[in-house]
């Protein structure tokens, strides 16, 4: 069953999946999440880029499991009771991003969303589909099919 987007008085209205990294905040679309999982260890993939933590059996299928904090160059934390992996499909795959701690649902209009910020030639943004203000910060929204790459959706050794 697809679901279609909301049509509000601001234009189309989609349904974020918010979660945080740090202090930060980031937004996926929700259709693309499978299901929510607290944190398990995972089965460790060898020579696997340091942010693919490696593989989980999710109902007899191989995930690839993706630490976006790594992913994102962002200082490693000890997994607590907050860490949570978020189980997208990207296309006919399925991988798991671990997160620091979701946040909430929330319907954003297309109206809303800003476009992901030029920071030149040497920061790589192709996977930020947008920027939104919540309150009184910004949330990074983020396009996974561009995030994702075939390694690590195939849970094997690349770079990107």
């Amino acid at each position: 069953m697809e679901v279609q987007p909301i049509e509000g008085q601001t234009g189309t209205v989609n349904q974020f999946l918010t979660f945080l990294l740090g202090a930060e905040e980031y937004g996926i679309d929700i259709l693309m999440v499978q299901e929510i999982r607290g944190y398990s260890a995972v089965t460790p993939i060898p020579n696997a880029p340091p942010h693919v933590r490696g593989i989980m059996n999710l109902r007899g299928t191989v995930v690839p499991v993706v630490d976006l904090r790594a992913k994102f160059g962002m200082p490693p934390v000890e997994y607590g009771k907050f860490t949570v992996i978020i189980v997208v499909m990207v296309g006919a795959k399925i991988a798991g991003l671990v997160v620091d701690a979701v946040s909430d649902v929330l319907n954003i209009s297309q109206a809303d969303v800003r476009p992901a910020p030029d920071l030149g030639a040497r920061c790589d943004t192709r996977f930020i589909s947008g920027v939104v203000s919540i309150a009184d910060k910004l949330a990074v929204l983020l396009d996974i099919q561009r995030l994702l790459t075939e390694e690590e959706m195939a849970g094997t050794s690349g770079g990107n």
